[in-house]
């Protein structure tokens, strides 16, 4: 590491940045950044770290979620409310199906930026720079809006700040309390068409928290019924922003990204001997790496040398993006090639990406039946290979949007129209989340029995 620093970054070739007009404004509001307060403590990301850990070992299991895209206009304490609400309802069913702690990262206070497959956008004849999130530009397609203003930065730094404080005290307050957590559920179950699908699980948590409280075990004396850890995530795509927030630990002497937990290199900014893995691989976070259909082991391995030398478990995640039609053929070679090098990883299943359509309405799109087979296929290739099926990923929202298609509530392609409030990708809604969680929970209970 004496050949790394938070700005070495800088000397290497790197895609999927915004072109600004005034690199003077831009300096200046990354110096102004860096004399901020960080937004997390390295004492948490260690805390994260060996979470981690024991998901990599088949010990825990991750849930990661959140907007695609964190936006200005939507920032409201409902929202935040409602998404955090609804990780902990999905994680109350992981854990008791599970019978494992559920480690819960948000996709929030950071998820701004987003890569984009081009960097120019045309409609009726007129070619405007890409809108690559609030955090750079404005989706309003005009010339002016899609400019990129440095000082954007600052707000997506006050709005992550403001986030995490509420996020804190959503966790600690008593908001978290199992028993209300399981009431939420409980309503979903009322309401969903495969309510008795669901009721069985229900009425086992119920007797479960019943149980505890007879042999006095409540909200009173352990501190764990009412209290939670949330993480919070994004993709690491603004370097310059990340290594503004990006400070020397006091205790260890580490460097550490503050501006989340843990950070993750995109499926389109994993080059070797680019900026973004430069960058990362001095940074003591937790990483993850999107892994796509289009990866190979050799490049896989070379990036785990380079980010994780002392393969440390905890250190990375692997998020697989295949696609429900490619998993069970992509997947089993990078997982057999990491498990013949040894490696310690956590395997996490990010079933959206690869499974995005357009239906004939225009409108983005995926299908809940989609999203499922992908990670049915993600949890039958780790039992055949004899590994870890360590987490899902999701981009989701507690809000009632209607942007995927099917679930319980059968959404139709028609119905997209309805509440389509996405700037970006196309989210899950709250109550296809947590039917989600309802089926992964069967799925996780067999892996784990089938592991005994």
């Amino acid at each position: 590491m004496q050949d790394w620093s938070p700005s070495s970054w800088r000397e290497k070739p790197i895609v999927q940045q915004p072109t600004y007009t005034d690199p003077r404004a831009v300096s200046a509001v990354e110096a102004e950044l860096n004399a901020l307060p960080p937004l997390v403590f390295a004492g948490e990301i260690r805390s994260l770290h060996a979470q981690l850990a024991n998901v990599a070992e088949g010990r825990a299991f991750l849930l990661q979620g959140g907007d695609c895209a964190e936006s200005f206009s939507e920032f409201n304490a409902n929202k935040i409310r409602d998404t955090f609400q609804l990780l902990l309802q999905m994680a109350v069913v992981l854990t008791f199906a599970g019978s494992c702690p559920v480690v819960k990262i948000g996709r929030m206070a950071g998820q701004f930026a987003k890569p984009r497959s081009t960097d120019m956008e045309t409609r009726g004849g007129i070619e405007l720079p890409s809108y690559r999130g609030d955090i750079i530009n404005d989706i309003e397609f005009t010339a002016e809006a899609r400019i990129p203003d440095p000082q954007r930065l600052l707000r997506a730094y006050h709005q992550s700040s403001s986030t995490l404080n509420l996020l804190r005290a959503f966790a600690q307050g008593g908001f978290a309390d199992l028993h209300q957590v399981h009431r939420w559920n409980l309503g979903f179950v009322e309401k969903s068409p495969l309510g008795e699908k669901y009721q069985h699980l229900a009425d086992q948590i119920d007797q479960t928290l019943a149980f505890m409280e007879a042999c006095g075990v409540h909200a009173q004396n352990t501190p764990q019924i009412k209290e939670t850890s949330l993480y919070t995530s994004h993709e690491a795509l603004l370097l310059g922003y990340e290594q503004a927030l990006t400070r020397r630990d006091s205790q260890t002497n580490d460097w550490y990204d503050c501006s989340a937990h843990m950070l993750w290199i995109g499926d389109r900014t994993r080059q070797p001997d680019h900026a973004h893995v430069e960058f990362l691989r001095g940074v003591k976070n937790p990483i993850g790496i999107k892994v796509g259909p289009s990866t190979n082991t050799d490049d896989l391995l070379r990036l785990l040398d380079i980010l994780n030398p002392l393969n440390l478990p905890g250190r990375i995640t692997l998020i697989a993006r295949m696609g429900a039609d490619k998993i069970v053929e992509k997947l089993p070679p990078l997982v057999r090639a990491v498990q013949l090098a040894g490696r310690a990883v956590v395997w996490s299943s990010d079933p959206m990406h690869g499974n995005t359509t357009t239906a004939s309405s225009g409108y983005k799109t995926r299908s809940v039946e989609a999203i499922l087979r992908e990670i049915k296929g993600f949890f039958e290739v780790h039992n055949a290979e004899g590994t870890h099926a360590g987490g899902v990923h999701f981009e989701m929202t507690g809000q009632n949007v209607t942007e995927c298609v099917g679930g319980a509530f059968q959404i139709t392609e028609e119905g997209l129209a309805d509440r389509y409030q996405t700037q970006c990708d196309p989210r899950l809604n709250g109550e296809q989340a947590l039917e989600l969680a309802f089926m992964i929970a069967d799925t996780l209970k067999h892996a784990r029995s089938s592991n005994r």
